[in-house]
């Protein structure tokens, strides 16, 4: 039927990037149909109106919220709030180019997460839970400050991602909640793998020596 739209039709009819027509449709902010084969599917005619009710939805796609975080912490670095954190203040400057440059995996983990249909992020998050884990015990930083420094990275993305929301004036309700659950479950996933791989690296090396 010629009224019946693919999820890169319907994308390119709104004028944004498939990965955000799927996120909107996944978060029930978008009419979406499913054939028997699970594929999505769209109604010209309810893409159209939706369009036109909901101009306040404007596009935000994982990129945009990517560019956000690393602007955020290349604030945060010139605003001295990195140097102000105690377990930053204990790396020589080759960690903490490190520790910096690692942020982006934390920021491309979570940003591919919310873009995709798929609810299970456990491996994701536990590789990059091994990374923060893995890379504490190198510096020799202790399993609270190897927490400390993913939380204050986490920190920065969820200003981030709220900045790119508001940017994009998306009102507070559904979407914000939904988005922030999200972006929540995953992270605290990311915090469980972290400690639990630090405390498995450290009971290993204790029965090494």
């Amino acid at each position: 039927m010629s009224d019946w739209l693919s999820l890169s039709a319907a994308a390119k009819l709104l004028g944004v990037h498939p990965s955000t027509v799927r996120l909107w449709s996944d978060k029930g902010l978008l009419p979406v149909h499913r054939t028997k084969g699970g594929h999505r599917r769209y109604k010209e005619n309810e893409v159209l109106l939706w369009a036109q009710t909901s101009r306040e939805v404007r596009s935000v796609q994982p990129e945009d919220m990517l560019q956000s975080a690393i602007r955020n912490v290349r604030v945060q670095i010139t605003e001295g709030n990195l140097e102000n954190e105690t377990w930053y203040q204990k790396l020589d400057e080759d960690a903490r180019v490190q520790y910096r440059q690692s942020s982006r995996s934390l920021f491309q983990g979570l940003m591919t997460y919310l873009a995709s249909n798929s609810e299970d992020a456990a491996s994701e998050a536990f590789a990059i839970g091994y990374e923060y884990a893995s890379r504490a015990r190198r510096y020799n930083l202790s399993y609270v400050d190897a927490a400390r420094a993913f939380l204050f990275f986490r920190g920065v993305l969820l200003d981030s991602v709220m900045s790119v929301y508001r940017e994009a004036n998306i009102p507070s309700g559904k979407a914000w909640e939904d988005m922030l659950q999200r972006m929540h479950s995953f992270t605290d996933q990311i915090l469980i793998s972290l400690l639990d791989t630090y405390q498995a690296l450290e009971t290993n090396s204790n029965g090494k020596s």
